[in-house]
């Protein structure tokens, strides 16, 4: 029986195969290429190409791709086999350093925010030699990044490699200060936690909203929902540990370090969390999850819902991003250490974050803005849209002291006693978890809790990555030219306690009161949909930062804001379209029906003993007659309204329209639609219950 480090990577063209397939020489260089950024030799690249095109045939793959990530929130692919035509008549299996670094996709066919025409067609995707090609199916993916023909990033991966660099360049100039000239280079890591719903294909094939905009646009809350709170880390059912098993061993064989799994909150709900991995690599590795989890899912007859907010009135999903700085040497900058008072090394890169989410916490929002995530942010299960970040008490300890230039008094360990003698005893963390908290300290590292479960990583991590680094920058500017370092380095870090400590909260950020002083006593943003935040990504000051750490050009910063209202415009008004359909020809019909039947049994009732009262069928008669003509009206309220949205032809007037008449039209019909729902004989309603829809996983 093979067990799990018998195939874990076997279809990753990884490090241990390369040193197995390639020469001394051409392994060093490929090495120094991935770890230092040399520049890539085409004779390494032909002989790198020849050697993973060997091993791919001999897993079986007969196509290649550039597998790139556009800025439409998932994967693209263009498949090639290998053959090449010989002269005998027959094919030889052939790939060459030129096709391993360079393909070219049509870059008009992809969101471009006007970068590309219709009519300019090029684009190029360059092999990124930093994440490890592998094997999906019988094609061999080569990760990519994606560029117009005139060198604007057209993907995520670009400017999540260049934030990367940015924080690494940045980094290494604060370190030298402490003497750490042995470090080469500084790598952010990241831990995505995927949160994702599992509903039948029976159930998910009689929902029109769910198969077009992947969440409920319609439908009651069921007699029980998440009450009891006995889901979480509940009995896995059969059926879905089934499921997960399968997932597992997908994930395992493309390398991917799954590892945690659960139930979570809502009903039908669960969680996938894996070991942390170099940002871009935990990037591309999060996008193939979500992938094989929908895949893996069908062959399961289940359907894996990766939306924000698939059911009204139960948790929504998101993805926990665990972010943390570490050295080429094995050093985790973010570990405080036993004594994180005398850590100066430490206190600085915290600080350098604290100023950082401080000062772009606007970025940090605009990084998870979707139509989607807007319905999560700031209700009783994930953080407000307010960004503040979570210390813990030993934490905020040591910052008072060092701002008030007072000692710091330590923090006592407390022993865990549990009253049971056969039960180990064990030291309580000294700092809690807090759940309510956008972006919270977690002992060497920081959990930034507002991205939302179908949202690419890198955007966030891209927006982290740039302010840490325009924070180190101010930092090793003032410091480099110091005369008196370690003074320097103790005003340097006090001062910044002082400035930014607006940004630092322990408490319970669902607490309205929290709100209220954030926003009004603290000057902090609340950006509550993507409207409200996205125009100000090109903020002077988030343009001239991102700009000047080269993450974006100005070309391409404009075009992603543009990218991103569109994305929101066209979101929400596929929804519009698909609530239109659904109430005109399966709710209305259906209520429709269901009166006429009761007016049938009134009539009947009263035939055979005109002294009947009918009190019931009237009365509900009455109410639903009602409702459907509420519902009729609000339909072409609807449908007006999103005629209007239409009619507008710039995308940010646009987005305002849909924010403040579209959606609010939305919720109304909705509303009416719901409660038709509750008084309908449930053989008459056309769609599946939230209760068939949540408890239909056995």
């Amino acid at each position: 029986m093979k067990t799990v480090s018998d195939y874990f990577g076997s279809m990753v063209f990884d490090d241990r195969v390369m040193k197995a397939t390639l020469s001394g020489d051409i392994y060093a260089s490929l090495k120094k290429t991935i770890d230092e950024g040399r520049e890539l030799d085409i004779n390494v690249a032909n002989a790198v190409a020849a050697a993973m095109k060997d091993w791919a045939v001999s897993k079986g793959a007969t196509h290649f791709t550039h597998w790139f990530q556009p800025l439409t929130g998932i994967t693209a692919e263009k498949h090639d086999s290998f053959i090449t035509p010989s002269p005998d008549g027959g094919v030889i299996m052939e790939f060459s350093g030129k096709e391993l670094i360079k393909g070219e996709p049509d870059a008009s066919s992809f969101p471009s925010g006007g970068i590309r025409a219709t009519f300019e067609a090029r684009g190029y995707t360059a092999w990124d030699p930093t994440s490890y090609a592998f094997i999906k199916g019988k094609t061999l993916c080569i990760p990519t990044a994606f560029c117009s023909y005139g060198g604007e990033a057209l993907d995520k991966k670009t400017p999540l490699l260049r934030s990367m660099e940015a924080l690494n360049k940045q980094a290494l100039r604060v370190l030298k200060l402490f003497g750490n000239a042995d470090v080469k280079r500084v790598s952010t890591s990241v831990g995505p936690e995927q949160e994702y719903f599992l509903i039948t294909q029976e159930m998910y094939e009689k929902r029109p909203d769910l198969r077009f905009t992947g969440r409920t646009l319609f439908g009651s809350r069921p007699p029980k929902g998440q009450e009891m709170d006995d889901h979480y880390f509940g009995v896995i059912k059969p059926r879905v540990a089934a499921y997960m098993e399968d997932l597992n061993e997908e994930l395992w064989k493309l390398g991917i370090l799954a590892k945690t799994e659960h139930n979570e909150v809502a009903p039908a709900q669960h969680e996938l969390a894996p070991i942390y991995s170099t940002t871009n690599v935990a990037t591309d590795h999060n996008q193939l999850t979500m992938e094989i989890m929908q895949r893996i899912a069908a062959k399961h007859g289940l359907v894996c819902l990766l939306h924000e907010k698939p059911f009204a009135g139960v948790n929504g999903s998101g993805k926990h991003n665990n972010w943390s700085m570490a050295t080429d040497t094995g050093v985790n900058l973010l570990s405080p250490g036993d004594t994180p008072h005398e850590n100066v090394q430490f206190l600085v890169f915290l600080c350098a974050v604290i100023k950082a989410v401080d000062d772009y916490q606007d970025l940090l929002r605009i990084s998870v803005a979707t139509a989607g995530n807007d319905h999560r942010l700031g209700a009783n299960e994930a953080p407000p849209a307010v960004v503040s970040i979570f210390l813990g008490d030993e934490l905020a300890a040591v910052l008072d002291a060092i701002e008030s230039e007072t000692p710091y008094a330590g923090t006592q360990r407390i022993q865990m006693k549990l009253g049971v003698d056969v039960l180990p005893k064990f030291n309580r963390d000294t700092t809690d978890r807090n759940r309510t908290s956008p972006f919270a300290f977690t002992g060497n590292k920081f959990e930034f809790r507002m991205l939302g479960s179908s949202n690419s990583i890198a955007c966030t991590n891209i927006m982290l990555n740039s302010a840490v680094a325009e924070s180190l920058k101010v930092f090793a500017d003032r410091l480099e030219g110091a005369a008196d370092l370690e003074a320097d380095l103790h005003d340097l870090i006090r001062e910044t306690i002082k400035e930014h400590r607006r940004i630092l909260f322990n408490g319970n950020g669902y607490d309205d009161a929290w709100i209220e002083e954030a926003t009004k006593v603290r000057g902090l943003s609340n950006y509550r949909t993507t409207p409200d935040c996205m125009p100000h990504l090109l903020d002077k000051k988030n343009a001239d930062m991102l700009i000047g750490q080269k993450v974006y050009s100005p070309v391409e910063l404009k075009a992603r804001c543009e990218i991103m209202l569109e994305n929101y415009c066209k979101t929400v008004m596929i929804e519009a379209n698909t609530m239109i359909d659904m109430a005109a020809t399966g709710i209305i019909p259906a209520v429709s029906a269901y009166t006429a039947e009761m007016a049938k049994t009134i009539n009947a009732k009263r035939s055979a003993d005109s002294t009947v009262s009918c009190g019931y069928e009237i009365s509900t008669l009455k109410k639903l007659s009602a409702l459907n003509d509420s519902i009729a009206m609000k339909l072409e309220e609807l449908e007006q309204a999103l005629q209007k949205v239409r009619e507008i032809g710039e995308v940010e007037e646009q987005s305002y329209m849909i924010r403040d008449v579209l959606i609010p039209r939305m919720n109304e019909l909705r509303a009416r639609c719901d409660q038709a729902e509750i008084k309908t004989a449930k053989s008459f309603w056309p769609y599946p219950s939230y209760a068939d829809l949540l408890f239909s996983v056995k």
